[in-house]
Formats: C-alpha cells, structure tokens, sequence
C-alpha cells in the first residue's frame, strides 16, 4: 500500500513512519509548514522540520515540505482571534486537524494516488461489518481520538493510525530500536503559533484591541480588580484572587460588552447541562435520539463522564453528575457507553 505519513517531527509520527515501512508498505513522509510567522513551541519550527527530514532519511524514505500557511491563518489562526474577541475559548488543535491535516492533506494524497494517510495520532481505527469507527487509543494518558472525533466514514476509510495499539513507552522503544533521532523528544504541549516566551495576550494584541474587565465575585458583588476580558475562559482558576478565607474562586462568565467578569467558589460555578452547536452535530456514524445515554468527553485531557442527549428546540447534553463549566467555543465528544468508540464528533458548546 502506498502511504502519505505525517510527520511532525516528533516520537510519535516518526515511528508511526517506520513501523509501516517495516510492515511492507510504500512510504513517503510530508511536513506540513503551517506557520509562517515566529514559533519557539508546538510543532510548527524549524527545528521540527528538519527532525522529520532527517527521521526520513534514517528510513531511507523520500520527503516533503508542503507550504499550507495560507491555509492554516484562514482556517486556523484568523479564527482563534476572532473567537477570542467574542469571547469563546477555541481549540486551534482541532481546527488544525478539522481543516488542514485531514481536509486539505487527505486532498493532495488522493491526487498524488496514495491509498492512505497516516499519523501519529494515538488513536484507532476499527473496521466493523463494512464500516470505520474511531477507537481510543491503547495508552489512556495519550489518546488522541478527542481531536480526531469529528472525522468522517470516507477519512477514516482511508487512515492509518500505527501507534494507536501502543502505549507511549512502548512508543519510544521502537524509536530507540529504529535508531530515530526523536526516540527521547519531549512532546509539544503548546499552541504552536504562538510564541511560549511571549504568549498569548501579547499574540492577541498584536492583532487586535483586547478589553479591559473588571473582576466581581458573583456571591457578593465585590470588586476584585481588573483583568483582559479575552483571556478569561470560564471554569479558569490561574489569575483568579482567591477569597479572603482561601477559598479558590473560578471564573463562572465573562461579558466582553458589559466589559465584566464573574467568579465564585468552585461549588457555585458547578454545571449539569452544556448547550450543543446543533450545526456541529452530524449524526454521522450512529442514530443517536433525544434520550441517548453516552460518555462525554470535554477537553482533550478531561475524564468522560455519562450524559443523556436531550432535544428540546436544541441539542443538550445532561451530565449525570455536576461538573466545571465548559467554556463557550470547546468541544464535547460523545463515545459508546459500553465501549470506547466514538459516536459524535466535536460538538462545540454554546454558551449556556
């Protein structure tokens, strides 16, 4: 089988490579350069570029470089601002993956007559009576099919994920054995356009005017002080002054127009209901009714929970037990309760 592999530059990506070239298979590595401005973090450097450059030649692999930067700030970077300044918390990640990595790249395979694409994603695919299912990946601490959760039958049809049966030491074993420069590399943890040693407030305001918000505790209506509107995301602790009996207190909403945001302790910021973007909702791989019980999953390294899925002029999700808000612009995904198939993908949470 001839085989588009992603690669990153990092652990993951590199022995996903090598594992389906020691399966047999024709191998050809692409970097995607996303990012065309400044990054000192993620996986958009150029240090990243040349571990997978160098990853290919050690596999005796071709490889190559494919520009989609103009791609990635339409899709990715314009509106991580734009959600910002209305006051959501995107996940760039996912709109990465959504758009580029298996949009755009998935494309430029077919045309190049690759039969698939492959990551390093732990994550997995499983073929059941003539359809493709996400599976969690092996490895609980690393899986990934949170950011892979919207993917359609036709991508999953044509998608390799070679580590998703491993766990991540298992990982950097192999890339050890394989003799890969990247068998110790740290994983990248942060947005990768923008700059950890700057960060995000500055990456906004180089962009656009961010607002001024005074912080009140919602209990009592006392002033707390002031902070940037856009960088306060529901459910936050960090920057937040605890109470004078050092009670943490979390951010519980952030009004942008009324330029004021809410906090209180974490008991009073507690939720049993998330709004669903119905239009992110595609039903595409089960029948799923009002009244389904699921598992839910709400950040990328969040625990799943049981929920109910309710219609009543909108999708809701009913949580069985009270948990921290998720903010307006984040993600849900849905898995089978008896197994760790995922039935629905990202649905973004509305604000409540």
């Amino acid at each position: 089988m001839k085989v588009l592999v992603a690669m990153s530059g990092g652990v993951d990506s590199s022995v996903a490579a090598g594992l389906l070239l020691e399966a047999g298979h024709d191998v050809v590595g692409a970097t995607l350069k996303l990012w065309g401005g400044i990054s000192d973090s993620g996986c958009c450097t150029v240090a990243d570029v040349d571990d997978a450059r160098r990853v290919a030649q050690i596999l005796g692999v071709d490889h190559h470089v494919f520009n989609y930067t103009e791609e990635f700030e339409r899709h990715v970077v314009t509106p991580f601002v734009t959600a910002h300044l209305a006051g959501r918390s995107p996940n760039p990640c996912i709109e990465c993956n959504r758009h580029i990595k298996f949009d755009l790249l998935f494309e430029r395979a077919e045309r190049l007559g690759f039969d698939a694409v492959a990551t390093g994603h732990h994550a997995r695919v499983v073929a059941r009576e003539g359809s493709h299912y996400l599976v969690r990946g092996a490895d609980d601490q690393k899986d990934q099919s949170y950011v892979l959760g919207y993917l359609r039958e036709e991508q999953l049809a044509h998608l390799l994920l070679p580590i998703g049966h491993l766990r991540k030491v298992e990982v950097r074993d192999h890339a050890e054995r394989l003799g890969l420069r990247t068998w110790d590399k740290p994983d990248s943890q942060d947005v990768c356009f923008i700059e950890a040693a700057k960060g995000r407030e500055e990456f906004l305001r180089r962009r656009a005017p961010l607002t001024r918000t005074i912080i009140v505790d919602a209990q009592s209506g006392e002033e707390l002080g002031e902070g940037v509107g856009e960088l306060m995301t529901v459910g936050q602790r960090r920057g937040v002054t605890p109470a004078r009996d050092g009670t943490r207190r979390y951010v519980s909403r952030v009004d942008l127009v009324a330029q004021r945001v809410e906090v209180g302790p974490l008991e009073s910021i507690m939720v049993s209901t998330l709004g669903l973007d119905e239009a992110s909702l595609t039903f595409a791989r089960e029948s799923l009714e009002s009244g389904a019980t699921v598992l839910a999953q709400c950040s990328a390294h969040g625990s799943v929970q049981l929920a109910t899925l309710r219609h009543e002029g909108n999708w809701w999700l009913d949580l069985h037990a009270p948990a921290r808000p998720v903010a307006p612009g984040q993600s849900v995904v849905l898995y089978r309760v008896d197994d760790p198939t995922v039935v629905e993908g990202a649905a973004i949470v509305s604000a409540p």
